[in-house]
């Protein structure tokens, strides 16, 4: 990624919290809406998420990228027993693809907690982008699921510890 166009140095991931809700909010609306337009649905849950749904989800694992000073991209971990389930990563229209998401995407699976042995995430049908990013990390595609016009398209990954 460091030496990429238009990518300045090497990515720091940062917690964020609910201080950062508003900003994520913000950033998750500009980022969906390529897929929305994509989907033909404007009702895709992350535009209708409220400030209050994100300041709650804000309250588990989430990080973000922050080029100065701003918000560029976050992503959300929900860890249910072994399985993490990652979810809204975003990055900001103007930065997508200069290797933001797929730096935090291995952030993430780097920063769950030790008991988490498999990722799970899913993307609409018709997310070239996103798909492309998954599938790219060894995500795979595990089953589809109806969604208004489209479908869902759920990936999974085992995680990988390093040896040590």
């Amino acid at each position: 990624m460091v030496g990429q166009l238009g990518h300045p140095g090497p990515v720091k991931p940062l917690r964020l919290s609910v201080a950062d809700a508003g900003e994520v909010l913000t950033l998750q609306r500009a980022a969906y809406v390529t897929e929305a337009r994509a989907h033909g649905d404007l009702d895709l849950p992350p535009l209708l998420e409220t400030l209050d749904e994100t300041r709650a989800a804000l309250t588990g694992l989430s990080w973000g990228i922050r080029e100065s000073g701003r918000l560029v991209a976050s992503v959300r971990l929900t860890v249910s027993g072994h399985v993490g389930v990652i979810g809204r990563l975003v990055v900001a229209p103007d930065r997508q693809g200069l290797g933001l998401g797929g730096a935090l995407l291995r952030f993430t699976e780097s920063a769950a907690p030790p008991e988490v042995t498999l990722f799970r995430l899913f993307t609409g049908s018709k997310s070239a982008g996103p798909l492309h990013l998954y599938t790219k990390h060894g995500y795979r595609e595990t089953h589809r699921t109806p969604e208004h016009d489209h479908e869902l398209v759920h990936l999974a990954k085992a995680r990988v510890h390093a040896p040590g």
